[in-house]
């Protein structure tokens, strides 16, 4: 028997390990957030300690154990290869990079890290930092970052607005800018090099640790890349990304049928209330809340006023 399309419960980033964090997700999407400081909200995750669960509690990595490849597809039950997470910056994030699979493995241990924002809320005048200016050095980079502020010349910024999309490769130097609440799709990873924290402090007076040695050793201070453009593929149906790591599509007013996929998951999130059934079941999944479709799973009929639906790459 197919398995039906599982409703995830997040898990939360906070406090102290989100300072830019806010209450956003509560305001957008009616979310009961830990705190006034909920910067992160994995929607689907494998991380340990931050694992997400389904209605039953059972962690993500329960229930690999119990489907296997009936749940994720051939080749992706270990490592589980993405994390999705919605972020709310009250504040701006930290300027940083991190590495590709190849630095990651060799100095870490663990998978790199490719991302993709989608721009679900920005407050006028909302920006990113997105590459570095052209012409910028590794040297100069370097320079620049070890002295503060002074990194803040060097950084590339973009204007940002809701419905955009931006694609980050392993390598890229990033931020995201203050009153921003975006959906990130990402290999399933934690590693991030800091440049730069805008010198903030925390109530002790500290400040966040760096890693500018790691930061330049990984950098690719020639990408400056510039917003996704997205590409028809159907009635309510849009390609924003389709890339080595995962794809990414949008659904507007989409209402038809999207097959199960045998080589692969995916993840189905709802922007505003979405419903899914299939030939015994029904599952209504609110607003700002994901649904992993299982690769052994049933052709589902959706009706999304609007969402995302996320993929690994075979």
């Amino acid at each position: 028997m197919p398995i039906a399309p599982i409703l995830m419960s997040p898990a939360y980033r906070c406090g102290s390990a989100t300072p830019w964090g806010g209450e956003g997700l509560r305001m957008m999407f009616g979310r009961d957030i830990p705190d006034a400081h909920t910067g992160e909200s994995l929607e689907v995750s494998a991380i340990p300690g931050l694992e997400s669960r389904d209605p039953e509690g059972r962690k993500l990595t329960d229930l690999i154990a119990e489907y296997g490849e009936r749940l994720t597809g051939p080749g992706f039950a270990h490592p589980f290869p993405l994390l999705l997470k919605l972020l709310d910056a009250k504040n701006r994030l930290s300027v940083q990079v991190h590495p590709n699979d190849e630095y990651a493995a060799k100095v870490e241990g663990k998978q790199g890290k490719t991302e993709a924002w989608h721009i679900l809320f920005a407050a006028p005048g909302a920006e990113l930092v997105y590459g570095v200016k052209a012409g910028t050095t590794k040297e100069a980079l370097k320079e620049a970052s070890q002295h503060g502020a002074e990194v803040e010349k060097v950084l590339r910024k973009v204007k940002v607005k809701a419905g955009q999309t931006f694609y980050i490769p392993a390598g890229t130097v990033h931020a995201i800018g203050d009153s921003i609440i975006l959906y990130e799709i990402q290999q399933s990873s934690d590693v991030t090099y800091r440049f730069y924290d805008w010198d903030r402090k925390d109530e002790q007076g500290n400040r966040r640790e760096l890693h500018i040695d790691k930061a330049v050793d990984v950098v690719d201070v020639n990408c400056q890349p510039d917003p996704v453009r997205e590409t028809p593929v159907g009635p309510g149906r849009f390609r924003l990304l389709d890339e080595k790591y995962f794809g990414l599509e949008r659904f507007c007013a989409f209402d038809g049928v999207l097959p199960a996929d045998p080589r692969r998951f995916c993840f189905f999130t709802a922007v505003r209330e979405c419903q899914i059934t299939w030939e015994d079941g029904e599952l209504i999944v609110p607003a700002g809340t994901t649904a992993l479709l299982p690769a052994d799973g049933y052709d589902l009929k959706i009706k999304a006023p609007a969402a995302l639906l996320a993929y690994p790459s075979c």
